[in-house]
């Protein structure tokens, strides 16, 4: 009966998201209470359920998000991301472009949410592939690839970050090991499949693109924009911080610090939560990004507001995320889902990425889906002693598979490349797939030595 109730409830939030037009966070909150009646919750708890899963999935995630955001603008706006690009491109010349798209787009989509990077790389690789004289399709499938890992597999990301938190997984260790994920899946997604998709859709690639899609774009002149490396550095500050933290638990306390932790520890533990990481590379940014640059206080201010209003949506819709899963673990499905599976004889790494490859060709979201199967994937994650990092991977690929017509990121990789439904479908749908099916190979690779 949980299982009905699960399928009905994900059902009408598809109907409530695609079909009605309904805001997702309205959706999310509607669908959570019905489904808890329909679990048999008492009303009173129904509310309690989701009034928690808001808040413990906002609390520390608020100042990450809302920090990351104010960081990627900084570097936006200060023209940061365009000197990465730039400087990377020059130095890999017109025969290795392919490559360094993918490290700018790693670089700068570690920074900025999967949106804001889509919308500030565009430009820059339309203007590279006119400059080179090669398809804008060419550098997009790259570009695309490599800004989807950073969104599914990389902290301090809201997906990844969001799911460790449920998870009860190292930050620092699914950043580590996502890495590691992400290489192979990047290449394979991006110029690997660039080849093949040239013979599948070749029509797209005499696209030439559709900037106006993107609204008015600010211009820079490169000798106005901040140094390559400060630009790399304060866009990579808080994985360096939270690197150097997993790096030193792993060299001298075995990967755990210890119940009595030396100064040293401590400081190093500091700076490597999330939250704290965020807040030193925000403050790193204000300073390199702005006053070093004689930008005064309330021009940064500007920049730093407008980055919040660009994330206010998200919050609400991971927070909406939030009381799904925990109406669906308080109801009990949770534990339905344990004892389903207990006896099979699939990897519970296998189990949460198909869950989450299903929610997300159901729903769309990446966030939603990830969220959603964190909740459901816990009690067997918990039983059958799984690495938390592990999931955390495991989920976020299965999150990227099947990208849509209920993504939105679909709909803006198809009017940025000016492509046709099933164009996108050839381009994007399969280099989101592909990531995904790389990412759960090596995660379940890892598996043996983890």
């Amino acid at each position: 009966m949980d299982f009905l109730i699960l399928v009905l409830g994900i059902a009408l939030l598809l109907f409530l998201i695609i079909k009605v037009k309904m805001n997702t966070f309205v959706s999310l909150i509607i669908t959570s209470i019905l489904v808890g009646i329909g679990l048999g919750m008492p009303l009173d708890k129904i509310a309690t359920s989701v009034q928690d899963g808001i808040g413990s999935q906002l609390g520390e995630l608020s100042i990450v998000f809302g920090f990351g955001a104010m960081l990627g603008r900084l570097v936006a706006d200060a023209g940061g991301a365009y000197r990465i690009a730039h400087t990377l491109i020059e130095k890999f010349g017109k025969k290795r472009l392919q490559l360094a798209i993918v490290l700018a787009s790693f670089i700068i989509g570690i920074a900025l949410f999967f949106e804001v990077g889509m919308v500030l790389l565009v430009p820059i690789v339309f203007a590279i592939a006119m400059e080179a004289g090669v398809s804008i399709l060419y550098l997009g499938i790259p570009m695309a690839a490599a800004l989807s890992v950073t969104h599914g597999f990389l902290p301090p990301h809201p997906a990844p970050t969001a799911i460790s938190a449920v998870l009860g997984a190292n930050p620092g260790h699914v950043l580590v090991l996502g890495i590691i994920v992400a290489i192979p899946a990047v290449i394979i997604a991006g110029p690997v499949y660039t080849r093949f998709a040239r013979r599948i859709v070749p029509e797209a690639f005499e696209r030439k693109g559709n900037l106006s899609a993107l609204g008015p774009q600010k211009e820079f002149k490169l000798e106005d924009t901040p140094s390559f490396g400060i630009s790399v550095l304060t866009s990579l500050f808080p994985v360096i911080l939270m690197a150097i933290t997993t790096i030193y638990q792993m060299v001298f306390n075995g990967g755990h610090f210890p119940k009595h932790p030396t100064i040293l520890d401590s400081i190093i533990a500091f700076i490597g939560t999330p939250a704290i990481a965020m807040t030193i590379s925000l403050l790193v940014a204000m300073y390199t990004m702005g006053w070093a640059r004689r930008i005064k206080t309330p021009e940064i201010m500007s920049t730093v507001e407008s980055a919040v209003k660009s994330i206010a949506m998200l919050l609400l819709v991971i927070g909406g995320g939030g009381a799904f899963k925990q109406v669906l673990i308080d109801g009990g499905v949770g534990n339905s889902v344990m004892h389903l599976f207990s006896n099979a004889n699939i990897s519970p790494l296998l189990l949460g990425w198909l869950i989450a490859v299903v929610l997300r060709i159901a729903l769309g979201s990446a966030t939603v889906a990830s969220l959603t199967a964190a909740g459901l994937v816990l009690p067997l994650m918990t039983s059958a002693g799984v690495n938390p990092a592990l999931m955390v991977l495991a989920i976020g690929a299965g999150s990227l598979a099947a990208s849509h017509v209920n993504d939105a990121g679909f709909w803006m990789f198809k009017e940025y490349f000016d492509l046709s439904v099933k164009e996108t479908l050839a381009t994007w749908t399969v280099l989101e797939t592909l990531i995904s099916i790389v990412g759960i190979v090596c995660v379940l690779i890892l598996s043996i030595f983890v």
